[in-house]
């Protein structure tokens, strides 16, 4: 495994030491050096990146401002002085907080949480779409969700709720970013809160959806689409 990474980083020694931490792990690619986080956003769309070193106190923006304006968020470790931001760096789902000054053992262990995550999110990253799981992460911990037990998604804010017929798991991450992970011939969105499972739907009426005693309602935006997709199954 190769990780594509950025540095984003307005203090020259700061940004030197990041630099050559990175130079010493094989595992890691260093895409772009940038001292501005306005610079970085521009670079992200033509550059792509897998993992962002990211420090919070810089001019214009704020690293996590930074965060929370990216479409296609990649993983992220914050690197900063300070402790207060920790709250939010958590929101937003961050990989690890490093305090300076940073020791290379406590990068290493850093890279190693962004390694495992990245890992978890192969299986639904394959070309083919054959994948019959996804892992979410739950709290601390990973779950590993069978894709046929999925009945609906259910996004809240900044997390989403999966249902299945046995439990429901919530989990802190965009319901676009789960979107992506599932086969598209097996759900469908049908609100800018909702994903269903093709298969678990059990009627439609009045633009409501049931999905056994859950009605879930079909925006005005998907609905057309919703509609061409059971004309075609001639679902009642």
């Amino acid at each position: 495994m190769s990780i594509r990474c950025h540095i984003i980083e307005d203090e020259p020694m700061a940004s030197k030491l990041l630099q050559l931490y990175v130079s010493k792990l094989p595992v890691l690619e260093l895409i772009a050096v940038s001292d501005n986080p306005l610079h970085a956003l521009e670079s992200l769309k033509t550059n792509p990146v897998d993992l962002l070193f990211l420090d919070i106190r810089m001019p214009e923006m704020t690293g996590l401002s930074l965060l929370e304006v990216l479409t296609n968020r990649p993983l992220a470790i914050l690197t900063t002085a300070f402790s207060e931001f920790a709250l939010q760096s958590y929101e937003l789902d961050v990989v690890d907080y490093l305090k300076k000054p940073i020791t290379f053992e406590r990068f290493i262990k850093a890279v190693g949480k962004a390694e495992q995550r990245l890992q978890l999110r192969e299986p639904t990253n394959e070309k083919s779409g054959s994948a019959d799981y996804i892992f979410v992460k739950e709290g601390t911990r990973f779950v590993k969700v069978n894709i046929s037990d999925i009945l609906f998604i259910e996004g809240l804010k900044n997390y989403v709720a999966i249902h299945t017929a046995a439990q429901k798991i919530v989990s802190l991450q965009r319901l676009k970013t789960l979107e992506d992970q599932l086969p598209a011939d097996k759900f469908i969105r049908v609100h800018n809160s909702y994903i269903v499972a093709k298969g678990a739907i059990s009627s439609v009426k009045e633009n409501e959806i049931h999905i056994g005693a859950a009605k879930i309602p079909i925006g005005e935006t998907y609905l057309k689409t919703f509609m061409d997709f059971i004309s075609g199954r001639h679902l009642h």
